[in-house]
């Protein structure tokens, strides 16, 4: 396994991070049940792997992935570093509405009553004295940088949080929260198909912020041609990419023809040759990938020894140009 510093933090992370969205269930994952004793042995696996950077949120299940996280916690804390999220409740508390979803409604709150709040429910929910990365999960056009960051600052001071990071954000908004604090990194939607945020590169070398990439492989639409193919049932997260509809899906499965030779050259999946592709788009980037089976995890560990020449890393570039979301 290869490290990096969370951002200016002295936090040492693994390249490759745990995302536990799948652990929540719901709608949002139509073929996905996962038990506190599952979850406990995909994360000694994940050690053994070296894997020791967790990332979670409150909505992922409205506190379903939180809780059985903290149950398999118990007796591995101290491997692992903990990644949650603050600003998105349920609360009904007020706030902006974001959306409904399992019959919950769920509003986005930056106030500094609010921040806190989102911290010690999470701490409660995960049984935690401390998580170590609190994540503000989405911008406010209401509440002021200063403010939430001030908050997240003295929930630092208290011991309840070591380290701050941005999600769904901008660099305009790296750039005022770290007027008030280090940022150690933003976590932002970045994959072969969506390369908007390839702007965010810049300014997270400015201020020594790691970039942690989320949906690198889609939610799975650049595993392979099964996926893609699958006809996903309403309400799930996969229903609703722009790669199970048309145009897209033929452009996708086109780009797969491309592809494909270049992993029987390099002797394999699909996922690994995009994640060493995207690795080698930033330097400080961190892969976050969800976990919910053990060859998933063991397959992706191993783009960490691929490597893939300039060449055709310029071609695989050329060859999702036609399907920029």
């Amino acid at each position: 396994m290869k490290y990096q510093n969370l951002g200016k933090t002295e936090i040492k992370v693994s390249r490759i991070s745990f995302g536990a969205w799948g652990l929540g269930g719901g709608n949002v994952w139509s073929d996905m049940s996962i038990s506190v004793k599952e979850t406990g042995e995909l994360l000694d696996y994940a050690s053994d792997l070296g894997i020791n950077y967790i990332d979670t949120a409150p909505v992922y299940g409205i506190g379903t992935s939180e809780m059985i996280l903290g149950k398999a916690l118990k007796g591995r804390r101290d491997r692992f570093i903990v990644q949650t999220k603050c600003s998105l409740n349920w609360r009904n508390e007020g706030g902006e509405f974001e959306y409904v979803r399992d019959g919950y409604t769920v509003m986005k709150d930056h106030h500094a009553s609010a921040i806190r709040k989102d911290v010690e429910d999470s701490l409660l929910r995960m049984d935690l004295d401390c998580i170590d990365s609190m994540v503000v999960h989405r911008m406010s056009s209401v509440v002021s940088p200063e403010e939430t960051m001030n908050e997240l600052q003295e929930l630092i001071k208290e011991g309840k949080i070591r380290a701050v990071l941005l999600s769904n954000s901008a660099s305009e908004d790296l750039k005022e929260y770290a007027k008030y604090g280090i940022v150690a990194g933003v976590q932002e939607k970045f994959s072969l198909l969506s390369q908007n945020q390839r702007r965010y590169f810049e300014t997270c070398r400015e201020y020594g912020s790691m970039f942690q990439a989320y949906g690198i492989l889609e939610e799975g639409g650049l595993t392979g041609r099964k996926i893609v193919e699958t006809q996903w049932p309403e309400g799930d997260v996969r229903s609703t990419r722009v790669w199970s509809k048309e145009p897209v899906r033929s452009a996708v499965l086109a780009l797969f023809d491309e592809l494909e030779p270049l992993c029987g050259k390099y002797g394999c999946s699909m996922a690994n040759l995009v994640q060493a592709w995207t690795l080698k788009q930033y330097e400080d980037l961190n892969l976050l990938t969800g976990f919910r089976r053990r060859e998933t995890m063991a397959d992706t560990v191993k783009v960490l020894d691929l490597e893939i020449s300039d060449d055709d890393l310029a071609l695989i570039t050329a060859a999702a140009d036609k399907t920029q979301l």
